[in-house]
């Protein structure tokens, strides 16, 4: 079987599926036959002996992070490449592979076969008679940028092309792989420390990274659109008030669903006894942080809450989480794709509202915005008029140099002085 006849199947299911399996293993005393069940359901084939290994130790490093969700995410995207490039590709076992096979799998990655490359991020499996799981024939390891030709969504364009960053990210993840593979003796070296030039496939980039978010057009229209829809649904008021805390409070979706280290409560607003409105949260890498809270975004807060037929403002003891599902308030939402996939219809329905040809850019550009679009957004508004420190704080960097990528005065004052260039 070669790249370019096999159409990969996944291995990995959600964080809570993987706790379940990796621990049904342990328990049961035959955890190779509960492996190999898994696997050929997933493959439609028997899976070998070597597989099956993979597999196990595979599993046993992202049970290891069932701590932290969107770490989780991470090393599972990365872990499923190498295993598939492992078991279809390169022929070899992940404990087999050498300096060269790593060198090998990054190009790879570089360049991707089309059958590895989805047009969209899809669910790993679906529920199939009644409640048993099977591999999602949409799912693909890679996924490309597609590109939309205008209002009727014919797709124009579709391109793959991994970051200097995702290359970065994946050295480090398969790196830490290998590293736990060594700890457990089950290899004899860390084949990733061996690579002496990884420029060859790293860019060295002296210019700042960019910072993906919405003009203040895109932005209005996208805030105006979604009150609009809220005014005639008021269902959608969750919505709305969930886009206003990407943008208004900094937040990441993962600091919006329930997770086994943190549900988002209505008690987590909380005013000081300065009469000052604060949020508290913990987010990337289980560190906790409270965001200062403003009148704007205290008002949007106020709202919802009328909404759910709520008193304006909390107590301390308010255990309602802060997004419940829309049947039953008191149940926390878990899943971030349902989010993404609300936020991203109110994007689209902004988008189309761009008609005019001089504005297609804006119509792409809405179409092509994610999620965390809203977070560099309302941090790139707000370095603008409070001090860089405030910010730096309330949206959680490690240090004020992450913050500064987000101001852009001199790139402006560079691009202003080019214009009089001859």
């Amino acid at each position: 079987m070669t790249k370019d006849t096999y159409i990969p199947q996944p291995v990995f299911d959600t964080l809570e599926d993987t706790i379940n399996l990796y621990r049904e293993c342990q328990q049961n005393f035959q955890p190779l036959e509960t492996l190999t069940q898994w696997l050929q359901s997933c493959l439609s084939k028997k899976p070998t002996q070597s597989m099956i290994k993979d597999y196990r130790m595979a599993l046993s490093f992202l049970y290891s992070y069932r701590g932290s969700p969107d770490t989780f995410r991470a090393y599972r995207r990365d872990i499923e490449r190498l295993v598939q490039w492992c078991w279809f590709i390169g022929n070899k076992s992940i404990l087999d592979l050498k300096r060269e096979d790593i060198e090998s799998f990054v190009e790879f990655c570089i360049k991707p076969p089309e059958k590895w490359i989805g047009q969209k991020t899809v669910a790993r499996f679906k529920i199939k008679d009644g409640d048993l799981k099977a591999p999602n024939p949409d799912w693909r390891p890679f996924t490309a940028t597609v590109k939309i030709k205008n209002a009727t969504n014919k797709i124009e364009k579709k391109t793959y092309q991994i970051s200097d960053k995702t290359l970065k990210v994946l050295f480090g993840i398969i790196g830490s792989f290998y590293a736990y593979l060594l700890q457990e003796e089950v290899v004899q070296s860390n084949p990733v420390a061996l690579i002496r030039q990884k420029s060859k496939f790293l860019r060295k980039d002296a210019t700042a990274p960019t910072i993906r978010r919405l003009s203040e057009k895109q932005w209005a229209r996208l805030i105006s659109i979604t009150e609009s829809i809220a005014n005639q649904n008021p269902d959608h008021e969750r919505v709305l008030f969930m886009i206003q805390c990407l943008y208004g409070m900094y937040l990441r979706i993962s600091e919006l669903t329930a997770s086994d280290r943190w549900t988002p409560s209505m008690h987590d607003f909380f005013e000081d006894h300065h009469g000052n409105w604060w949020f508290k949260t913990v987010g990337k890498g289980n560190k906790a942080r409270q965001i200062a809270v403003s009148p704007t975004m205290l008002a949007a807060f106020k709202r919802y809450r009328r909404y759910l037929g709520l008193p304006e403002l909390p107590t301390a003891d308010d255990q309602m989480p802060l997004i419940g599902k829309l049947k039953n308030p008191y149940e926390p939402i878990t899943d971030t794709r349902w989010i993404r996939r609300l936020v991203q219809q109110c994007f689209d329905a902004a988008a189309d509202t761009f008609t005019d040809p001089k504005e297609q850019h804006d119509f792409h550009q809405l179409h092509a915005a994610t999620v965390h679009w809203l977070r560099h957004t309302g941090i790139s508004d707000d370095v603008k008029i409070r001090p860089r420190e405030h910010v730096r704080d309330d949206a959680g960097h490690s240090s004020g140099a992450i913050t500064d990528l987000y101001i852009d005065v001199e790139l402006q004052a560079r691009a202003n002085s080019a214009k009089k260039k001859k």
